[in-house]
C-alpha cells in the first residue's frame, strides 16, 4: 500500500484540490450607530486537514487506488520487459561491436532505435492514461470527502478549516489537538459503509506538496 499511497499523492499533487471549508463564517459587523450596540466578537475555533492525505486514506480511496494499480499492472511489466530488452540489445551490440560489418552494426542499431521510440511511446500513452485515471477518482472521491469537512466542520462548531497539504501553506504551528484529519477519515468510512481492504502494513502518510 506504501506504493499506491506514494503514488496517489504523487499525481494528487499535479492536481488542483479544493480549498477546504470555511463553515459558519460570521458575518462583517455592521457600523455601531447611537441606537445600537457593537457586536460581540466571535472567538474563532479552527481546525486543520491534511486533505490530500484524508482523500487517499479513507477505505474507498485505499480500494480505488489499488483498483487502478492492478489494471496498470499487465502494462507495467510489458514496459519493464521491453525496457530489459533494448538494455540487453545495447550490451550485446557494444560487446560484439568491433566483430561486426557496417551493415550488421547499422541493421542492430536500426532496431534498438525503433524499440525505444516504441518503448518512449508506449510508456508516455500508460503515464498519460493512468494519470487520467487516477485524477477522475480522486477529483470525486475528493468531492465526496469535502462534503464531509463541512459537515463535521458545521456539527462541531469551527469556524474556519485549513488544508495544510501543501509545503506551501502559511501554517508555521498547528497543535495535534487541532488536526482533524483522522477524525474526516473515520466520518467518511462510516458514511460510505467501505470496508478497510486488508493489509499487512499500515499506509504510509501522504507526503505533502
Amino acid at each position: 500500500m506504501n506504493r499506491t499511497l506514494s503514488l496517489v499523492c504523487l499525481l494528487a499533487a499535479g492536481l488542483s484540490t479544493t480549498a477546504v471549508a470555511q463553515a459558519n463564517l460570521p458575518s462583517a459587523p455592521e457600523k455601531a450607530t447611537a441606537t445600537t450596540k457593537a457586536p460581540v466578537p466571535v472567538s474563532a475555533k479552527i481546525a486543520v486537514v491534511a486533505f490530500q492525505a484524508a482523500v487517499a486514506r479513507t477505505n474507498e480511496g485505499q480500494r480505488d487506488f489499488e483498483q487502478i494499480q492492478q489494471k496498470y499492472a499487465p502494462k507495467q511489466a510489458q514496459l519493464k520487459s521491453l525496457s530489459d530488452e533494448v538494455d540487453s540489445l545495447k550490451k550485446q551490440l557494444q560487446a560484439s561491436g568491433s566483430t561486426l560489418s557496417d551493415a550488421d552494426r547499422a541493421a542492430r542499431t536500426r532496431d534498438i532505435d525503433t524499440k525505444e521510440k516504441e518503448l518512449q511511446r508506449d510508456a508516455q500513452a500508460a503515464q498519460e492514461n493512468f494519470q487520467g485515471d487516477m485524477s477522475d477518482i480522486y477529483q470525486k472521491l475528493a468531492a465526496k470527502v469535502y462534503e464531509v469537512v463541512n459537515t463535521y466542520a458545521k456539527e462541531h462548531g469551527y469556524t474556519m478549516v485549513v488544508d495544510i497539504s501543501s509545503q506551501q501553506s502559511p501554517v508555521l504551528y498547528v497543535d495535534p489537538a487541532t488536526d482533524i484529519t483522522a477524525a474526516i477519515i473515520g466520518a467518511y468510512n462510516v458514511k460510505s459503509g467501505v470496508a478497510a481492504p486488508a493489509r499487512t502494513t499500515a499506509p504510509a502518510a501522504a507526503p505533502r506538496k
